[in-house]
């Protein structure tokens, strides 16, 4: 990593999901609640989550691109329904009610369970007294909005861009001009801090912005085996940590 590549960063933005807080792991909690309380009978927790990460897997792909995404910008409820729906079809059961309890339950319960990770307030009160600090954050506006409350981040960032209320998200490269736009920044003077390779870092790096790659252990959803890798000859990012605190160092705070 390069010293110099940091010192003409004047402003960050962060990723919310896994990032900030431990989203998956409040995933999983939520999920497991739900299946526990509302699942079908003679199925367990464990083989309901299951079906969920297999329904997930072939629905969430290609969501962007389907009818479903103008509702979903809006808010989570339609395809989180449908998602629960998808699960109980892989068990045989075709039952909206159900699947309308489940995503209710598993978004209460998911809410409630989320948290910022040990060294995220620290690290923003010592950041913020140097730099301009952002949010950008995919997902529905309703949700991405509750999540901000429910960690306790409003007004801990300025400008705030979210995909439900943008229209699109990232990867997206406009996001990425948006952002700089709205804190009048070159994009060497911009540093993007975010979980995902494919979303965060890699539109970051073609933005031309320094990235830093948070890497940690509890980062992995329950459709996937392990933490998301680089793409092998892909560029690799400004810096790789495994904690916010990190951060501080390297831009000398």
């Amino acid at each position: 990593m390069s010293a110099e590549r940091f010192a003409t960063v004047l402003a960050l933005f962060f990723d919310l999901d896994d990032t900030l807080c431990a989203y998956w792991e409040a995933s999983k909690h939520g999920l497991r609640v739900a299946f526990e309380r509302l699942g079908p009978p003679g199925k367990t927790p464990d083989e309901m989550i299951e079906h969920w990460a297999r329904s997930f897997r072939s629905f969430s792909p290609s969501l962007k691109a389907s009818d479903w995404y103008p509702a979903y910008l809006k808010t989570g409820e339609p395809t989180r329904t449908e998602q629960m729906r998808l699960a109980l079809l892989e068990v045989g059961v075709d039952d909206p009610r159900r699947a309308g309890e489940l995503s209710r339950c598993y978004m209460e319960e998911r809410d409630r369970a989320l948290r910022l990770f040990p060294d995220v307030t620290m690290v923003l009160d010592r950041l913020q007294e140097r730099f301009r600090l952002g949010l950008i954050t995919n997902g529905p506006a309703d949700v991405q909005r509750q999540e901000i409350a429910t960690l306790g981040l409003d007004g801990r960032f300025d400008p705030v861009l979210i995909e439900g209320e943008l229209g699109f998200g990232k990867p997206h490269a406009s996001v990425f001009e948006q952002a700089a736009r709205l804190v009048a920044c070159a994009p060497t003077q911009l540093l993007f801090v975010g979980n995902s390779y494919r979303h965060d870092i890699r539109p970051a790096i073609d933005a031309g912005w320094a990235t830093a790659w948070v890497r940690r252990d509890s980062d992995v959803s329950p459709s996937s085996k392990g933490p998301e890798d680089r793409p092998d000859g892909s560029p690799e990012p400004t810096a790789t940590i495994g904690s916010l605190r990190e951060l501080l160092p390297l831009l000398g705070v």
